[in-house]
């Protein structure tokens, strides 16, 4: 079946066209919520309320302004800087365990495999590092571009200019 067939029965509220999606891409929605919120826990919580998300408002895609999978990775990249800067998240981060640092850095590694099958990597491999870094804060690790200037010490206006700019690599990368 054609993604485009699929989206409209999806949009059509058909079941099996919601089972099919979320077999295509929780794998990697779930990826990008737990690089962002780092609790795994919590990340399949946030892909499970982003699906449910997605399906009330399956009327809203509009095909003509991005991809589908693009618009549901923003959808689950807000809620999960959404839930990182919660009060409640926040408080919570204050009592870890050293056990939870460990299991992080042993996750990470899988994570890279993971996005590395979705093809990540080939295209930020051939971006300047300037856009390695503002890609993987605004878009990986949840900054702000107000935060993200602050973190690499330039203006934000800059940090908007080479946004525009790295996206746009990446999309000539993509040959879209």
């Amino acid at each position: 079946m054609e993604l485009e067939e699929l989206i409209q029965k999806f949009q059509k509220k058909e079941i099996s066209a919601f089972e099919k999606l979320y077999e295509m891409y929780s794998e990697n929605i779930l990826g990008v919520i737990n690089t962002i919120v780092k609790n795994p826990e919590r990340a399949q919580e946030i892909c499970q309320d982003v699906f449910i998300k997605v399906w009330d408002k399956a009327d809203t895609y509009n095909p003509a302004k991005g991809r589908f999978f693009t618009w549901i990775l923003n959808i689950a990249r807000n809620a999960a800087i959404d839930e990182v800067r919660s009060k409640s998240f926040r408080q919570q981060k204050r009592n870890l365990s050293a056990d939870y640092f460990v299991g992080m850095l042993e996750d990470s590694e899988d994570l890279q495999s993971k996005v590395d099958t979705i093809g990540l990597k080939k295209l930020v491999a051939n971006l300047k590092e300037k856009c390695v870094q503002l890609i993987s804060l605004l878009y990986f690790q949840g900054f702000t571009q107000k935060e993200a200037a602050e973190e690499l010490n330039i203006p934000i206006g800059t940090v908007k200019t080479r946004n525009r700019s790295c996206i746009s690599q990446i999309r000539e990368n993509m040959n879209i």
